[in-house]
């Protein structure tokens, strides 16, 4: 099954706002964050500088990946990116979708100038961690936690470009 990524366009709206409702209440509940991210995607994403992607198999959305500037900033002077809102098709899932959009998601942040990624995600999803994993994101320690909007996030991972290899985070 070939997987593609491109740019959000404004036809992908409905498949971002339901892909994302859709794991997101399968696993938890929809929180306000949520809400304004996906409702209001035009300014809590584009408006902030952020970008979003999507996957596509056979001209289809099946996978959803955004990238903006965090809501927290760590204040040592690099350039943070944080992704957020990664969906994958519910019957899709395994087939590579998630590692397509986050490669394209990090070559969006390469193109951005970011210096490192972060992003938040919960214990239970275990697929999404390793799949970070695999692409050099290290949790971070309780004492660098940032502090979260979420209720449902449990697990904070940093990817840091100084520190990567280019094949290991490549796009």
């Amino acid at each position: 099954m070939p997987v593609t990524t491109r740019r959000y366009r404004p036809e992908d709206r409905k498949a971002f706002i339901d892909l994302n409702r859709d794991w997101i209440e399968e696993y938890f509940v929809l929180e306000d964050k949520d809400r304004e991210q996906l409702e209001e995607l035009e300014a809590s994403i584009f408006g902030k500088g952020g970008q979003i992607i999507v996957a596509l198999v056979d001209n289809r959305v099946v996978g959803t990946g955004a990238i903006l500037p965090p809501h927290h900033d760590p204040g040592d002077g690099r350039q943070w990116l944080e992704i957020i809102k990664m969906a994958a098709q519910k019957d899709l899932r395994g087939q590579g979708i998630g590692r397509a959009v986050l490669y394209a998601l990090i070559g969006e942040a390469r193109s951005m100038d970011a210096d490192a990624i972060w992003l938040e995600t919960n214990a239970e999803l275990k697929a999404a961690i390793r799949l970070y994993e695999r692409c050099g994101f290290r949790h971070l320690a309780s004492d660098d936690l940032w502090p979260t909007p979420y209720a449902r996030c449990n697990v904070q991972m940093v990817l840091e470009f100084s520190s990567v290899a280019p094949a290991q985070a490549r796009a």
